[in-house]
């Protein structure tokens, strides 16, 4: 994981414990002085946002207190690992992309950031700059050339 994502992750966490939780507490004892706790849906959805929030809670501190923290300015070369910056043309539609790619649990395409156990980020490891890898996609293979691999 990279510590940019490590940081989103732990400022997910603090919020949850200190906003979300005692808002949804507050929500609890407000709906239980309505009255009959069976038919009182306000009740019921508060409670099941504190399952959820606990929940990722718990997910959260699982995933800061066993992640591994790579940096990737302090790579180097044009072969594609963890952390690069890679910018691919589809051989297709003559399109450039880029992604980055870093860990399962920070990966968010609309911003880049490309998954390493995605299908494309794992025909991209090991390749170098001027390579082209084949994709398996939905609608058939897709086929994209490296044209730049930094690490910053």
């Amino acid at each position: 994981m990279t510590a940019s994502g490590l940081q989103r992750l732990e400022d997910e966490l603090r919020h949850l414990k200190s906003e979300e939780r005692p808002a949804v507490i507050r929500a609890i004892a407000e709906a239980r002085e309505h009255g009959d706790l069976s038919e009182n849906a306000e009740y019921h959805a508060a409670r099941e946002r504190q399952s959820f929030i606990e929940g990722r809670v718990l997910e959260l501190e699982e995933i800061v207190s066993t992640a591994e923290v790579i940096d990737p300015s302090k790579l180097s070369g044009d072969q594609v690992k963890f952390g690069a910056r890679v910018t691919l043309i589809d051989e297709e539609t003559e399109k450039e992309v880029r992604y980055q790619i870093v860990g399962v649990y920070e990966a968010d395409i609309k911003q880049g950031l490309l998954s390493i156990s995605s299908p494309l980020a794992k025909s991209l490891i090991g390749k170098s700059l001027g390579d082209t890898v084949s994709v398996p996609a939905p609608g058939g293979d897709r086929s994209y050339e490296i044209t730049s691999v930094v690490y910053a």
